[in-house]
């Protein structure tokens, strides 16, 4: 069975021989690697949750937004505790947490709408 095997391929690497990429390679790579991750992953991930908080905090009384379920309504009441009371129309309001809103429209948006 040793036919299938050369013996080149078979051999122990020499006892001291130098690693492919040189002494400092692998870290540079490990490094490169990283800040790649960094500029194409974390660092627009925290620039969004940094806008969307921003978005939150400038939610107030009489805003038309845009829930992530897909639901249009005026914001009608903000609340201390983190939930706000949204009319969808004239008959039926609805109360979710501040962080499902996924975008404040323009005025007069519903009116649009309707």
């Amino acid at each position: 069975m040793s036919f299938f095997i050369s013996s080149a391929h078979a051999a122990a690497p020499a006892a001291g021989a130098a690693p492919a990429y040189g002494d400092y390679g692998t870290i540079i790579i490990m490094l490169a690697f990283g800040l790649i991750f960094y500029f194409m992953i974390i660092r627009p991930q925290q620039k969004r949750a940094k806008a969307h908080k921003e978005l939150m905090n400038s939610i107030s009384k009489g805003n038309e937004v845009l829930t992530n379920g897909g639901l249009i309504g005026r914001v009608t009441k903000v609340s201390e505790s983190g939930y706000i009371s949204i009319a969808l129309n004239e008959n039926n309001e609805v109360i979710i947490k501040r962080d499902f809103i996924a975008a404040v429209l323009p005025k007069g948006t519903m009116k649009e709408l309707e």
